[in-house]
């Protein structure tokens, strides 16, 4: 399978990192196409944890080529951050390429970003403030800065003076803040135009050719398909396409390229930020799973919402992605459990549907109809074959699978790479 796509089929946090990062022991390219240093993913390596924001998770395998893609919005200083962070553990980095398309944070974007969500006050959306929304509203309203900018600076100049000359006006006369001087930006994002130059590439080219070449490409979503833009529980969704569609426009390689879709799963459900949630817990057991499950964000470091796994959300994410495997990670959590309830559908003002409400309206109102599954108390951190898992938990996977009526070929049963059951290759 040249070609393979990894995705999120909830609200993010599934463990795409390391589902990506196993994945990436048989690939040549691993490759970030949407997103930016709003998410975040954390890979266990021999008892080393690390933590990436904007870096492909590749980043860490021998001789895999990491690419960010044209569709990821890049903040320059977190990347070179990332880059010395990891270089100082020992890992060589040497191998990364960024698109010359893939459009680039100014500090102005941050800044507007962060206000803006103060100036909503109750209405905030739960962004983390890191400029990502201004950044792609810039480049729809074609008004993006991007790599290739950094390589003429009279371009470079003219399209910060005409992104400012917008947000000054809206910093003067609607928030009361100080107008931002553009040539002190111009200058900001020259000073890293070398450094940057040598990982330039055309990421349409490199991509195509290599799979022209046989090699094994792997497309590694950000977030995940309920934050995105299109499909996701808007407006409390992120502002790219982390759905499979998406990793062909993030990346320039087309849809009859991609070979298999996969989605990761986690045995509940987790959410950071605003938005509707219907199986989230407000009690001490939601607690008891944000404790045992480590539930906190890798980028924002706030405490994620918890609830039970949601199988219409996963039924509708497998279908919007067009899902030919799933991942489901962290059923060890469940370990200890004398129920665990799945929700199976939704009653949306006295009505019961299996699928996702047409409307907000519709979700914000639906609540969980669940099934109620028997828990385990084994240990099964160390199993590595799925038939020698307890038959509850046997029996709690095989029910997913046919909730969301997509085969569930690996199981996440610790924090490690090697803490994984397969039961159905996905690759090769």
């Amino acid at each position: 399978m040249p070609a393979v796509v990894v995705v999120g089929t909830q609200w993010g946090d599934e463990g795409k990192g390391k589902a990506t990062d196993q994945l990436g022991q048989d690939v040549d390219y691993v490759v970030k196409f949407n997103g930016g240093n709003n998410a975040g993913h954390t890979v266990v390596i021999d008892g080393e944890k690390f933590a990436f924001h904007l870096l492909p998770a590749g980043v860490l395998t021998p001789g895999v080529v990491p690419v960010i893609g044209n569709g990821v919005v890049v903040d320059l200083e977190v990347l070179f951050s990332e880059i010395a962070e990891i270089e100082a553990r020992g890992k060589d980095t040497s191998s990364l390429r960024i698109s010359a398309n893939a459009h680039l944070i100014p500090s102005y974007n941050r800044v507007l970003d962060r206000t803006t969500e103060r100036f909503l006050g109750a209405r905030q959306l739960g962004t983390t403030g890191r400029g990502i929304g201004p950044t792609y509203a810039d480049k729809m309203n074609r008004v993006g800065i991007r790599v290739q900018d950094l390589f003429d600076e009279s371009i470079l100049r003219q399209k910060v003076h005409a992104a400012l000359g917008q947000k000054n006006n809206l910093f003067l006369k609607v928030f009361n803040r100080p107008a931002i001087d553009p040539d002190a930006i111009a200058d900001d994002l020259l000073s890293y135009a070398e450094r940057i130059k040598p990982l330039v590439i055309d990421c349409s080219l490199v991509l195509n050719e290599a799979l022209d070449a046989g090699r094994t490409v792997l497309f590694e979503a950000g977030q995940a398909t309920m934050l995105d833009i299109d499909h996701g529980t808007y407006p409390f969704v992120t502002s790219s396409n982390p759905t499979a569609g998406g990793a062909c426009t993030g990346t320039g390689v087309g849809p009859t390229r991609i070979d298999a879709v996969v989605g990761v799963a986690k045995a509940y459900t987790t959410r950071v930020g605003e938005g509707p949630f219907p199986t989230e817990l407000h009690d001490a057991m939601g607690e008891r799973l944000r404790q045992e499950g480590g539930e906190v964000g890798v980028t924002t470091g706030r405490p994620r919402r918890c609830g039970w796994h949601d199988a219409v959300v996963t039924r509708y994410a497998c279908r919007v992605n067009g899902l030919t495997d799933l991942v489901l990670t962290k059923l060890d959590v469940l370990t200890g459990h004398q129920s665990i309830p799945v929700c199976v559908a939704y009653d949306v003002d006295g009505e019961r549907t299996e699928e996702m409400p047409l409307t907000q309206t519709g979700f914000h109102h639906a609540r969980p109809v669940y099934e109620e599954m028997p828990g385990w108390s084994e240990d099964i951190s160390g199993v590595r074959r799925f038939a020698d898992l307890p038959q509850a938990a046997q029996d709690y996977v095989l029910r997913i699978e046919e909730l969301a009526r997509t085969r569930v070929s690996a199981i996440g049963v610790g924090a490690g790479r090697e803490a994984t059951i397969t039961r159905h290759r996905l690759l090769g």
